[in-house]
């Protein structure tokens, strides 16, 4: 077997051309994304996540006591371990463990990262990973005084109050203001970001990643009403005079994303063996990622110090990214716009079908919700060249970036 791809050229990052160590991604199914409190508002986490595991599982040529682990990213759950409470409830024998992980909003991404980063290194072949929220069901949580009260609070603390741990709202007024990026651009990203996932819907582009679920069969954001007029129209949502709004910023959502990621030796064998649905023809080759801090303040621009990080690392010429697919997760307009501006990108180049901004962000899932996005797309043909890349921007100023590249699985 060639120690360099058949597609690139290139031997696999970080496996020294070794296909049995080297990650592929080769499908993945998401619930579509349903408002807080909507469709999804009686199914805790681990039910959600079971549902996708299970139709993967039977999906795949595999007994599943094959599966190594099942790693999910979460974010607002309860604790515990989430990924172990999905797999069982979706019937995985009890030999297959469970990880959940916890990076906020990079959770899924970096669920994703570890189980490529795993068959590197040799400790397994086949991994289900991604991620899952359910933010209607999240549990109320308190920190205990002394005395035994309790103090309820809406979120975690991500950073000392002393550098300053703002809200995601208000840190997106932060992003805006340092950067300078207007109410005007805000409004137009978010307004395209919807006219996209619209149009990709009615071309089919969601409908072999989408698993309808609980009578949903379409993710619930996109609005096809919205206008500029109307956007404009939205006030200031968290600083008074601000320019971020409930227009230009992603909904609360529940959901769940989860990918196969198996080595390119096992991929390229079920491809052999006609298992595989055809889609699977093309993977994702997982070649690197990087992780990197920035100022709380300004969390937004994390995934823009990750990918410079990345690019620095890899040895990748700027030019690449303005010929790749790119997912970025649209929690804020504001941040998709000063990351762009950061990296010298056309933020009309991200997100080929919209984002959260129109699709929603379910915290925890949004990672997998991008490497879910770029399967679909690298499968439909979609893009300019084999590179594709995730990047998302997370609480406590950390921004997490994934290279991929499509690869052709039959031989």
């Amino acid at each position: 077997m060639s120690n360099a791809d058949a597609e690139t050229g290139m031997p696999p990052a970080n496996s020294h051309g070794n296909p049995d160590t080297t990650a592929v991604i080769v499908s993945a199914k998401r619930l579509p994304t349903a408002k807080a409190g909507g469709p999804y508002a009686s199914y805790r986490a681990h039910e959600l996540a079971a549902e996708v595991i299970k139709h993967l599982v039977a999906d795949t040529p595999l007994n599943p006591r094959q599966f190594n682990d099942v790693i999910l990213g979460n974010a607002t759950g309860g604790g515990g371990n989430v990924a172990r409470l999905a797999a069982l409830s979706a019937g995985l024998p009890e030999q297959v463990p469970g990880l959940t992980v916890d990076r906020q909003c990079g959770s899924g991404l970096e669920a994703i990262v570890l189980a490529c980063r795993l068959i590197q290194a040799g400790a397994g072949d086949v991994y289900l990973a991604g991620g899952v929220e359910s933010i209607s069901t999240a549990p109320a949580r308190a920190h205990r005084g002394a005395d035994g009260s309790l103090e309820f609070f809406d979120r975690a603390q991500f950073a000392p109050l002393a550098t300053g741990d703002p809200d995601a709202g208000v840190a997106a007024e932060n992003v805006a203001t340092h950067y300078g990026i207007s109410r005007q651009r805000q409004d137009d990203y978010a307004l395209h970001s919807h006219a996209k996932a619209i149009a990709a819907g009615n071309s089919g582009h969601f409908s072999n990643e989408l698993l309808p679920f609980a009578g949903l069969s379409a993710d619930q954001g996109p609005r096809p009403t919205l206008t500029a007029g109307l956007m404009a129209r939205f006030p200031p949502a968290f600083v008074p005079g601000g320019t971020v709004t409930a227009g230009n910023s992603c909904p609360f959502s529940d959901g769940a994303a989860i990918v196969v990621v198996t080595s390119l030796t096992r991929a390229r064998q079920l491809m052999a063996s006609g298992a595989m649905a055809d889609p699977a023809r093309k993977g994702l080759l997982f070649r690197s990622s990087a992780v990197a801090g920035n100022d709380p303040n300004l969390l937004g621009v994390g995934a823009a110090h990750a990918m410079k990080q990345l690019m620095a690392a890899s040895g990748l010429p700027a030019e690449v990214l303005r010929h790749s697919l790119i997912e970025f997760n649209e929690a804020f307009a504001a941040q998709v716009l000063a990351t762009a501006d950061l990296l010298e990108l056309d933020p009309g180049t991200f997100n080929l079908d919209g984002g959260a901004l129109a699709l929603g962000h379910p915290y925890g899932a949004s990672g997998a919700v991008l490497v879910t996005r770029l399967l679909a797309q690298v499968q439909r043909g979609a893009g300019a060249g084999p590179d594709a890349f995730a990047m998302i921007s997370m609480a406590g100023g950390m921004g997490l970036a994934a290279h991929f590249q499509a690869v052709e699985l039959r031989r």
